[in-house]
């Protein structure tokens, strides 16, 4: 695509700005588009008609057209104008969820489904003390917009409700699409092949985010144009449809894999990690577990010492003669405690987790660097102290697998029959298996689980 920036000039000089450009390589495009800012419209204020306004200023609107609108103005005329001597409370209203904070910067997504900074609440272009909200609906508000046009000249255009947006590994701000109407946007090129013939398979293009940006570069941040009309691309307005609006362009969770920043993945994979009983048959990724097997290693430890190992059972094979083994010695012992059988057969359908689950890990237990100091209490001081290493380090082992989007149990029964395990495992005589980890991917969403209140569990001195 290539084009001229005919009116940066008048643009930023608070005029109608405009930019043309030739579309070489689409189809069905048409091989030219027209891109021009709105002049003439008054101060929006609270119950203002844009559909009325915007068609006043520019009463040669064709179809095909698409209208850019800049959220600010649909926000007054929506009332979305709001007292706040506090600008942080406006934004801990709008937000749903923290995704990043960095000091006072803080990205949420706010409560319209958007991903962005300060729940998108503004301070600017507007009087001192009060701020504005975005839309409650950007594509409602889209498609009222161009019902309006409609009825007052008759045309049938597209709408695209824009807002400024920073963005993930880029310098400097943009326009993007927050609502739309009547506008495709999202151009599915999946399936299709490009100029050489090979297979496209990933290739989505965000139209409504480029016509928005389009209609920047003629609106200007400060030049009092918020208003501006593309020609020349009616393959991308649906005539008559309004389309599935820009909710479509917000990735869904599962498919984002940036949903939080660094700091807050970690507290969330920490707060969130949940003990699962269930898995399906999916089965799990080696380099997952090993990845995960490298958090493990960093956790802290006495003497500058390495008391984990993990024996990682990949194979059905060893994961069946593990806990088949493991069985016959709890039952053992069930029996010699005087259980009744029925008893034993409920006890030992607990430990189905672990033969249910596709992958299982032993962590183990070394005591390479300890120290021996002849005393039985300062001595089960030290194991002690290497008994917890090993437990901050399935604790990282469990968080991690979590940021892997995979489930896990860890089960305390390798604790009981250490010689079985060592025996069956082939494991060296000072290794002491610590439980089993079940890995897997979970089949269902976990129960809620009441909130802890922290304050339960702490002392002041």
């Amino acid at each position: 695509m290539s084009g001229e920036v005919t009116g940066a000039e008048p643009a930023a000089a608070g005029g109608a700005g405009s930019v043309s450009g030739d579309v070489t390589g689409a189809e069905p495009a048409a091989a030219g588009y027209r891109v021009w800012a709105l002049g003439g419209l008054p101060e929006i204020t609270a119950g203002d008609d844009l559909a009325k306004l915007i068609a006043a200023a520019e009463p040669g609107l064709a179809d095909g057209d698409v209208l850019l609108v800049t959220s600010k103005i649909v926000s007054k005329a929506e009332g979305r104008i709001v007292r706040a001597t506090d600008r942080e409370a406006a934004i801990d209203a709008e937000t749903v969820r923290v995704v990043a904070r960095r000091g006072a910067l803080r990205i949420v997504e706010n409560r319209q489904g958007l991903v962005m900074a300060a729940a998108g609440v503004d301070a600017s272009n507007t009087p001192s003390g009060t701020v504005l909200l975005l839309p409650e609906d950007p594509d409602a508000s889209a498609r009222a917009i161009r019902d309006g046009l409609r009825d007052a000249l008759g045309v049938d255009v597209g709408v695209v409700v824009t807002d400024t947006f920073g963005r993930p590994w880029r310098s400097g701000l943009t326009d993007v699409a927050i609502g739309a109407a009547g506008v495709r946007v999202l151009d599915d090129l999946r399936g299709g092949t490009d100029a050489y013939g090979n297979p496209l398979s990933a290739t989505v293009v965000a139209t409504a985010d480029e016509l928005a940006a389009a209609g920047d570069l003629v609106k200007g941040k400060a030049a009092g144009l918020p208003v501006a009309v593309v020609r020349g691309l009616a393959h991308l307005v649906a005539q008559g449809d309004d389309g599935e609006g820009a909710r479509a362009m917000v990735r869904g969770a599962r498919d984002d894999m940036f949903r939080l920043g660094t700091s807050e993945a970690v507290r969330q994979a920490v707060t969130q990690r949940r003990t699962v009983r269930s898995f399906t048959d999916e089965p799990v990724d080696a380099g997952a577990v090993r990845r995960a097997v490298a958090a493990a290693v960093t956790a802290p430890a006495p003497h500058h010492t390495t008391p984990w190992r993990f024996v990682l059972l990949e194979s059905q094979e060893s994961r069946t003669r593990l806990l088949d083994a493991m069985r016959d010695a709890w039952i053992a012992d069930l029996r010699r405690d005087g259980k009744s059988e029925e008893s034993i057969a409920k006890r030992v359908r607990r430990g189905d987790v672990l033969r249910d689950a596709p992958y299982l890990v032993v962590p183990c237990l070394v005591m390479d660097g300890s120290h021996t100091y002849g005393d039985t209490r300062r001595d089960g001081a030290e194991r002690e102290m290497f008994v917890v290493a090993t437990g901050a380090g399935v604790q990282n082992f469990l968080v991690a697998l979590a940021g892997e989007r995979l489930g896990s149990a860890w089960v305390s029964s390798t604790m009981f029959c250490r010689d079985v395990v060592r025996e069956v495992l082939d494991l060296p005589a000072d290794w002491d298996p610590m439980g089993a980890v079940a890995v897997g991917h979970a089949a269902g969403e976990p129960r809620p689980r009441p909130e802890r209140d922290a304050d339960v569990f702490i002392e002041v001195r």
